[in-house]
């Protein structure tokens, strides 16, 4: 039985805007795995959710051990990011998830949130809604990947631990799994 869990959230924009980059999402996605699968003592520990998101989010892939498989996102045939609703919903999954490992008796470190997207959102509120999930306890240390003709401006208000870009030629698996694994390795992350 682990008795120390990571959760680790991936949000990811799957509009119209990000259809060119889906493939690149899932490639680096399968990259991060081959990763933390290396690292026994890594892969153990981390808790994986998928929420995607174009005009609403969904939970693709709700939280469990980040080895177990997962299907490929997919691109949605809408044009809005509903940035608000998608930070709504994760702030909800992290508190049901969190309440739910309490109480089987695990202890839980500070959630990582890994936001994809080019950072074009389409709904006004958004920022009010971002400023709720960060005020929550626990509050998800927020890291961002942008992908394509990326607003670097929003992505820095979002990835406020850290901020990535593929088109420095950063790959998306590499990103995230250096995120992670770094995390679970600071024994002050909690």
């Amino acid at each position: 039985m682990v008795s120390d869990v990571l959760p680790c959230y991936v949000v990811c924009d799957v509009s119209l805007s990000m259809g060119a980059h889906i493939d690149e999402v899932n490639a680096g996605m399968r990259e991060f795995r081959g990763v933390v699968h290396a690292n026994r003592r890594v892969s153990a520990q981390i808790r994986l959710c998928v929420v995607v998101f174009a005009e609403r989010p969904l939970v693709a892939r709700p939280l469990r051990p980040v080895l177990d498989a997962a299907g490929p996102i997919s691109p949605h045939q809408e044009s809005g990011s509903a940035f608000g609703s998608a930070f709504t919903l994760v702030r909800n999954t992290i508190e049901h998830d969190v309440k739910s490992l309490k109480a089987q008796r695990i202890r839980v470190r500070r959630p990582v949130l890994f936001f994809i997207s080019d950072g074009r959102p389409t709904d006004p509120g958004w920022p009010a809604a971002l400023a709720r999930l960060t005020a929550a306890v626990p509050c998800p240390e927020m890291i961002a990947f942008g992908l394509g003709a990326v607003d670097q401006l929003v992505l820095a208000r979002i990835g406020t631990s850290r901020v990535f870009l593929g088109g420095d030629g950063v790959r998306l698996g590499v990103a995230l799994a250096s995120s992670v694994t770094r995390t679970v390795l600071r024994s002050d992350h909690v």
